[in-house]
């Protein structure tokens, strides 16, 4: 296949609610979205990357800078005969995973249109649906948190995470599991705790979570290996897992028991894809984390989370839980049982809205070769 255009989309987007974690509050989510063109059909692919450098160092300018100048003139109208030679051709580009997932995502799209497959079915997906949970910001108080969590276990959901920074931890975590005792909960600290101050999440361990997500660096192995070793708790780990090499090292060292996969953030679903295998194959239990993707990321990681090794539930909710409107025309929805159906149409199985992509729209660029 060869792909002999690309356009890009910054598109800004107006979250239901503000969303903050230890890095920051927001607002509105930025992202690139990408439409790929390749003998008559048309691609998308999302790259998650947001306009500050919070969770990541890439932002929306760095993917648009990069896959501006580097990794779209270097695959426009060559054969690419699989996800594997697309991120070959991609290798002379050094990190900005997000921006090589975005143009990945929309290269599986163009296959599984070609080859009248959905993205389920060509990544080995075995779910028809997907246990899904909510992630919650933090909130102004204890007592306010536990009123946003009770809202969503009143919408469904069976699975809560919670956001948590120093100061903003132990107390939060109390006053939820108090008034859920059997909930299914979890924490996620975003990189805010150093090792030393890591040990005033210890009464944490008395509170049946599922796990505590990146509590250290975001490029942290070893420490996070000494933490999780004085530790009952499983640690997941997030933003330090960005590709299948330092998946297999931090297993080596034993810097964690559960690995979140962000297809974005760890260069696109091939490595997502091999991460899995991996973690499958050490009996190493991984879920599907959400960067508060559009209707075409959150139908990519559904798709992910459909594998067999997905067996705790993935930050993939409900389309309203961030958008009033979305790009895609298909809205994601909650069902019993706390799950989300998996698209089954060919490729990504969505469709863009594009009238709302307009309206989301605050730059765009049309790339041919001349």
């Amino acid at each position: 296949m060869k792909i002999n255009q690309i356009n890009l989309f910054h598109l800004r987007m107006p979250l239901v609610s503000a969303f903050e974690t230890s890095f920051g509050r927001i607002h509105t989510r930025d992202c690139v979205l990408v439409e790929a063109f390749a003998d008559g059909l048309v691609g998308y692919g999302e790259c998650p990357a947001d306009f500050d450098p919070g969770y990541s160092y890439e932002t929306v300018g760095t993917a648009w800078h990069i896959l501006k100048d580097f990794l779209v003139p270097a695959i426009l109208d060559q054969e690419i005969i699989g996800a594997d030679d697309l991120q070959h051709k991609m290798a002379f580009v050094r990190g900005h995973l997000m921006a090589k997932a975005g143009l990945e995502m929309a290269l599986w799209d163009l296959f599984g249109k070609a080859q009248g497959k959905s993205l389920k079915e060509m990544l080995g997906g075995v779910h028809q649906k997907v246990e899904v949970g909510v992630s919650v910001g933090l909130q102004d108080s204890p007592a306010w948190l536990v009123e946003v969590v009770q809202g969503y276990l009143d919408l469904g959901y069976q699975r809560v995470k919670i956001k948590i920074k120093p100061g903003r931890d132990v107390g939060d975590a109390i006053a939820v599991r108090k008034e859920f005792p059997y909930l299914r909960l979890q924490v996620d600290a975003n990189s805010a705790y150093s090792l030393e101050s890591a040990v005033s999440l210890t009464p944490l361990d008395e509170l049946g979570l599922l796990l505590i997500e990146q509590p250290l660096a975001e490029d942290d192995l070893w420490d996070h290996s000494q933490l999780q070793a004085r530790f009952q708790t499983p640690i997941c780990l997030d933003e330090s897992i960005t590709s299948p090499r330092l998946a297999r090292q931090a297993l080596e060292m034993k810097s964690c028991r559960v690995i979140n996969i962000k297809p974005g953030r760890v260069g696109g679903l091939s490595q997502g894809l091999a991460i899995h295998d991996l973690c499958r194959g050490k009996g190493i239990p991984v879920w599907c984390g959400g960067m508060l993707e559009t209707g075409v990321g959150r139908a990519s990681n559904l798709a992910m989370a459909s594998l067999p090794g997905f067996t705790l539930p993935g930050d993939i909710s409900a389309t309203d839980r961030y958008y009033e409107e979305d790009i895609t025309s298909e809205r994601f929805m909650l069902n019993p049982g706390s799950t989300i159906s998996v698209p089954n149409a060919p490729g990504l199985g969505v469709n863009i809205d594009r009238s709302a992509l307009d309206r989301a729209t605050l730059a765009s660029l049309e790339i041919i070769n001349q």
